[in-house]
């Protein structure tokens, strides 16, 4: 399998073929960063890791080279950061026996130009070979540029498979913008209680990032929390931790729904129900 940067990065933790490693997955998550895939889709990880039927892989988009620096990082250059945040995903993938784990090191710059066919390229590759069940994406709401690239990205490579090689089930997950705000009914909740020190321990693996003036270790943990707790105000808690998902399986199972119109939907019926409750009272 050959990728269109010569600096992609492929590991198999067991050291088996890539080929091998891609047919046994039955969770895959694709994202922008370095430590994306440990903060949003720790629910596809943990259901995976130390099963004989199931797998989990990883694939990161871009190279990592515009992270922020400060501390023992602070002078780094772009390319000695990208080799560092190599190695922390690499660790990650170890730690959370991951099927596999592809770096394809695009520059976030190729990534946003929707004239750049390569990336598509890339994940139409991995995909012909990959026959996930379950998908974990960037949410179309995030506000970070980059992932809203890398999701239409990865949405057009599922697009263009046969209906039959489609995933059944495909989670837009929660990073650089909350999924409280959805309506109860439009969300997803992801349990994602197992093994809460693994779950800390991977975020942790990334110390280029924490060290670097972002404490995403008590960030995602707290996320996690305060999202099982403000779930239901008239119930006890159900889960120790949860993470909030939009449903984006309609967009690959129909290529012709518009994205923009699906995710304004959601916007849409949240603006509903405030107007409605605050009519109810007045």
């Amino acid at each position: 399998m050959k990728f269109f940067q010569a600096t992609a990065d492929v590991l198999v933790p067991e050291g088996a073929p890539l080929e091998a490693a891609l047919a046994r997955t039955t969770h895959l998550s694709i994202a922008a960063h370095q430590d994306d895939i440990e903060i949003m889709a720790y629910h596809g990880i943990a259901a995976c890791r130390g099963r004989a039927d199931a797998g989990f892989t990883g694939v990161i988009v871009t190279d990592g080279a515009g992270s922020s620096r400060t501390g023992v990082f602070a002078d780094y250059p772009d390319e000695q950061m990208k080799n560092v945040r190599r190695d922390e995903q690499r660790a990650a993938a170890r730690l959370g026996g991951y099927a596999a784990m592809i770096q394809l090191a695009h520059p976030s710059a190729a990534v946003k130009d929707a004239a750049n066919t390569t990336i598509v390229d890339d994940l139409r590759q991995i995909l012909s070979v990959a026959r996930p069940q379950v998908v974990y994406l960037h949410n179309p709401a995030d506000k970070h540029d980059t992932h809203i690239a890398v999701l239409l990205r990865s949405l057009a490579a599922f697009r263009e498979l046969p209906l039959e090689q489609r995933p059944t089930k495909i989670y837009g997950c929660e990073v650089w913008r909350d999924l409280d705000w959805l309506l109860d009914a439009d969300k997803c909740a992801l349990d994602v209680s197992a093994s809460p020190q693994l779950a800390a321990d991977l975020v942790a693996l990334f110390a280029s990032q924490i060290a670097g003036g972002k404490r995403y270790d008590l960030a995602t943990a707290g996320r996690r929390l305060a999202n099982a707790t403000f779930h239901t105000a008239h119930s006890a808690d159900g889960s120790a931790a949860l993470t909030w998902a939009i449903d984006l399986t309609p967009l690959v199972q129909d290529a012709m729904l518009s994205v923009e119109e699906f995710t304004v939907g959601y916007v849409e019926r949240l603006r509903a129900d405030v107007v409605a409750r605050l009519r109810k009272f007045s």
